[in-house]
């Protein structure tokens, strides 16, 4: 998978600037956000590694996801992805943190949609979380490349806001 190269740049430049550290939680896009970050230029100096945890016994054994609201949802909900955020931000002592958990095929659990769900934190604080809907005729890796490119750029708008504040 390609992605923008300005994007990587820009997300790793700004990072770098901040001397700020990133991880990942992810499910849905199943490592494509970890790639992303790797192929980042001087990457080691920022991203301290991510966790894909796709089932929802592991989201709760190593996420501290709540089994009961897992259970309720599918373990796909907003209050879900925040969750993921702030812990992996935490096990991996980061300054931002991104988790990413959805569909990317239409399954009755989905209600036969494709969606997304994510949350990015910043110190210990969730500064971001939204819902992200594809067309349910989404290819699966098209979905997940999709979920990827436009959180990547997301994330850069918040960036640029908190060094905008700097």
């Amino acid at each position: 998978m390609e992605f923008q190269e300005n994007l990587l740049n820009y997300i790793s430049e700004a990072l770098l600037t901040t001397n700020e550290t990133i991880s990942i939680a992810e499910s849905v896009t199943s490592g494509l956000f970890q790639l992303a970050f790797s192929q980042m230029p001087h990457a080691e100096m920022f991203y301290k590694g991510g966790i894909t945890a796709y089932t929802s016994t592991q989201k709760v054994k190593l996420l501290n996801v709540d089994e009961n609201e897992a259970n309720l949802c599918d373990c796909v909900s907003e209050k879900i992805a925040e969750t993921m955020a702030l812990n992996v931000a935490r096990l991996f002592e980061t300054d931002w943190s991104i988790a990413v958990k959805g569909y990317a095929t239409p399954i009755r659990n989905s209600t036969y949609k494709i969606f997304s769900y994510y949350s990015f934190s910043y110190k210990s604080e969730i500064i971001l979380s939204k819902k992200l809907e594809l067309h349910p005729k989404t290819q699966a890796l098209g979905a997940q490349q999709y979920y990827t490119e436009f959180i990547l750029g997301c994330f850069k708008s918040e960036i640029n806001k908190l060094l905008i504040l700097k």
